[in-house]
């Protein structure tokens, strides 16, 4: 029986690390992870312009996102300004608006921005930010001129994942640049050290990968 061993198996010596070789992998693997820990928010807060016809921003934004939209706005010969949005989640029997489109173009306009364009979506929480870009697809589609590159103005680490989408929704078409506004709710260089950070950075990067490598995005 013994004979028969040799034919299906064979000795075979390997290396193992020392305690020495031990810390020298854990040292690297410790400066890896610190190197991504600082890295992910400028990979998800991508700034990527592009010379456009039109500039987006997304209706849920904050004020200075706004405020950064009309100044990007004013300083780039821009055809229109955009503002996309679904159902408001929040406050909406009491306010006269009734999407973040809406609420966004009233914002802008008291701002003093007048070229400016609601596109609201009427979906509802489900792939919002696809179904906000499948909106603006339809409106471009009815517009007189063609629309073949477009600016879109998103919020921190939330900006390469709407690039994403609205690629997705737009398709080859249509190029899409995207600027990202630094998010004031935490520091970027630290957010692993406030709730808030922690919570934004960790979502977007899962969310992105559920969209890049998971999404199937609507037919229509």
């Amino acid at each position: 029986m013994s004979s028969l061993f040799p034919v299906f198996f064979k000795r075979r010596s390997c290396l193992v690390p020392t305690w020495r070789g031990w810390f020298l992998v854990g040292l690297i693997l410790i400066m890896l992870i610190g190197l991504l820990m600082r890295n992910i928010p400028l990979f998800l807060a991508v700034t990527d312009p592009i010379k456009a016809d039109v500039l987006v921003i997304e209706g849920w934004a904050p004020d200075y996102a706004f405020e950064a939209a009309i100044t990007e706005f004013r300083r780039h010969p821009y055809d229109k300004l955009y503002v996309t949005g679904g159902p408001m989640e929040r406050g909406a029997f009491l306010s006269e608006y009734r999407t973040y489109a809406g609420l966004g173009e009233a914002i802008l306009r008291r701002m003093g921005e007048s070229s400016v364009e609601a596109v609201p979506s009427l979906k509802t929480r489900k792939d919002r930010t696809y179904s906000s870009a499948m909106a603006l697809r339809d409106r471009f589609q009815s517009e007189s001129k063609p629309v073949k590159s477009i600016n879109l103005l998103s919020l921190g680490a939330h900006a390469r994942r709407s690039k994403l989408l609205f690629e997705k929704a737009l398709g080859p078409e249509i190029k899409v640049g995207v600027i990202a506004v630094n998010d004031q709710d935490y520091d970027s260089a630290r957010w692993w050290k406030s709730s808030q950070g922690f919570r934004v950075v960790v979502d977007e990067w899962i969310a992105y990968v559920y969209a890049r490598f998971f999404f199937s995005p609507i037919q229509g």
